[in-house]
């Protein structure tokens, strides 16, 4: 459902999801390594989360890194788990600060339990924050979630727990990983691809969509704007016709 600023009377979405696509062409376009990109695309990072603070977004999920990134050259896989332990150790007590909750989503079984003691302090700390939900979706892919939720859901077919006739979207929902959080309203990449490239397919099937040319490290809060201003203009139906959703509206 959508929200009204107060403030503004703005129309904000609760949820924005966002892949952070172009740390690599920012750096060739400046003769930099990719690793420069990357770590520039962290000071975006820094720029959006404290904008969706000051906005009073609800949740805010970032796609750090796809469980088909493995695929890239060792050396720059290798920078992105040490960029994003050390990212996390930089900013954790900040954001705590900011009463932010972090969780960290995705397939830990790749992880090193060095990364593993990271994310389980990190969420540990800021586990009872009740401002802005900053979800980091690491070594994740949309396939992933829902192969598992599925798997999860045979287990139980099997062992008697549940029926065939049990399985229904709200219950493969229930399985999926951010099943306590309401899905995402809008969803923004960058970089001029547009494609969702496995990124929570199931949470993005009535979110709005907005793709931006602006590669990751150069989004700031000035591009946050252009996409909530393109989500304010966006009428939501989720099926229904514009009539219905009106009188919806009356009777609220």
């Amino acid at each position: 459902m959508q929200r009204s600023s107060k403030e503004n009377s703005v129309v904000l979405p609760r949820h924005i999801a966002i892949i952070m696509d172009g740390n690599g062409r920012w750096a060739k376009q400046r003769f930099l390594p990719r690793t420069a990109g990357h770590k520039a695309g962290v000071e975006a990072v820094r720029r959006v989360v404290k904008a969706c603070v000051e906005k009073k977004i609800e949740i805010i999920t970032l796609w750090a890194f796809g469980s088909e990134n493995w695929k890239r050259p060792k050396q720059e896989v290798n920078y992105l788990m040490e960029l994003f332990m050390a990212s996390l150790s930089q900013e954790i007590k900040k954001l705590h600060k900011q009463n932010v909750q972090v969780r960290i989503i995705g397939d830990r079984s790749q992880l090193t339990e060095n990364m593993l003691q990271h994310i389980a302090q990190a969420e540990k700390l800021t586990a009872e924050n009740t401002g802005l939900k900053f979800v980091v979706a690491f070594n994740y892919g949309g396939y992933w979630d829902i192969t598992t939720a599925c798997k999860q859901i045979a287990s139980e077919v099997q062992r008697g727990v549940l029926t065939v006739d049990a399985v229904t979207p709200e219950l493969i929902r229930q399985r999926l990983t951010l099943k306590d959080l309401p899905d995402p309203d809008l969803f923004i990449r960058s970089s001029g691809e547009q494609r969702l490239s496995n990124f929570m397919l199931w949470h993005l099937a009535y979110s709005e969509l907005y793709f931006t040319d602006v590669l990751w490290p150069d989004f700031g809060e000035a591009e946050l704007d252009k996409a909530l201003a393109f989500f304010a203009s966006r009428e939501r139906r989720f099926g229904c016709i514009s009539e219905q959703l009106e009188e919806v509206e009356q009777h609220a």
